[in-house]
């Protein structure tokens, strides 16, 4: 029974094993009131399976909320493999992946995630249609860290109009942690949109001098933090686009912002640490309101591919976020609080209505290969 209550929540979880090409993944389908879960897969060296099992319980618990957040007719799930992504992956592994994906029969929708990349998944896409998120040519939607940094930019512009009375990213100073594929999409438009200084970091040196050649041609200072150092920076909004768990007692202690705004995945250590920004006067946005746009793009794939209209619902995150800040001050809550209640109202008064996707009733055209 110990199992059972760790797994507690969670619809269903499928452990995947095959010796030939050394797939070992966990699958966790959290809730499919809403829809069939959808949530990407990650590939990481964890250090035992309890480690992955918590991973994938957690990450999947989170995309029920984020679908929710976000107003796609889909559920939460996630799935890890356990592997080191540098010398692990191989086609058959992918292909061995996407035979479990479709033993699910439609109930588990995935792609790239942390460790994985999109080429990754066209070899899962030979063996089952329930892949998002591939290369163009493939019939996927493309690249989403575009709409997923666009979301973060109306996050910034909806936290600028609640702290200084105007939505424009002009004459700030913003703290970016991380310059991967959406963090450096954040500081290109930061940059080109007026913010007064940035200040970087990032594990990778070529990362942190592309933006600071960007900004010498823009004439906007770019510092670079190194490691911890990006925590005590003095600053208007702190910009989270890595690491998850980062808001935790330590950090938070350190902060000089007045408002934490980013991409990365729970980037609360507990949902308690929500407390903890409150009392310092630190405004949260809560990560999977803020980090939703690359999400809204793989399940609008599903109705086939549409960049316009994509772009189009992410800018929804403007409103959530000026909403979810709203109730918070009004009821005395924190951000989290408020965000979750709306989620979770929204899974209530729409549950079991959403029936498109189910195999008999799933249109040709919604099947790409």
């Amino acid at each position: 029974m110990h199992m059972f209550e760790k797994i507690k929540g969670h619809e269903q979880v499928v452990f995947c094993n095959d010796e030939e090409t050394g797939l070992k993944a966990i699958i966790a389908v959290h809730n499919t009131s809403l829809g069939p879960a959808l949530g990407g897969c990650r590939m990481q060296p964890y250090a035992s399976v309890d480690d992955a099992l918590e991973d994938v319980l957690r990450l999947s618990r989170g995309m029920t909320y984020k679908c929710a957040a976000a107003d796609v007719d889909f559920g939460g799930g996630k799935a890890v493999i356990i592997g080191d992504p540098k010398k692990d992956k191989s086609p058959e592994l992918f292909r061995s992946f996407g035979q479990f994906v479709e033993s699910l029969n439609g109930r588990f929708y995935t792609g790239t995630d942390m460790g994985t990349t999109p080429e990754d998944f066209v070899h899962a896409l030979k063996e089952t249609n329930c892949i998002v998120g591939v290369d163009e040519v493939y019939g996927g939607s493309g690249d989403s860290s575009i709409p997923t940094a666009h979301g973060v930019i109306y996050g910034l512009q909806a936290t600028n109009q609640v702290l200084y009375g105007t939505d424009g990213l002009s004459d700030k100073t913003y703290l970016i942690q991380g310059l991967g594929k959406v963090g450096a999409k954040v500081a290109e438009q930061l940059l080109t949109g007026g913010a007064k200084k940035l200040i970087v970091s990032d594990l990778n040196p070529l990362s942190l001098l592309q933006i600071q050649s960007l900004g010498e041609k823009m004439n906007v200072e770019v510092e670079v933090a190194d490691g911890e150092a990006i925590y005590e920076a003095q600053g208007d909004i702190f910009i989270p686009c890595a690491m998850g768990g980062i808001l935790n007692d330590q950090t938070i202690a350190k902060l000089n912002v007045k408002a934490v705004v980013g991409s990365a995945n729970n980037q609360l250590l507990e949902e308690e640490h929500a407390n903890a920004l409150k009392e310092k006067g630190i405004l949260y946005a809560p990560d999977y309101i803020v980090n939703a746009g690359g999400l809204i793009q793989v399940a609008d794939e599903l109705y086939e591919p549409n960049k316009e209209r994509v772009l189009r619902q992410t800018k929804g995150i403007y409103t959530s976020l000026i909403n979810i800040y709203k109730t918070a001050a009004e009821d005395g809550m924190t951000t989290i609080e408020a965000s979750n209640l709306f989620c979770e109202q929204r899974m209530k008064s729409r549950a079991r209505r959403n029936s498109f996707f189910s195999p008999m009733k799933r249109p040709k055209w919604a099947v790409r290969i």
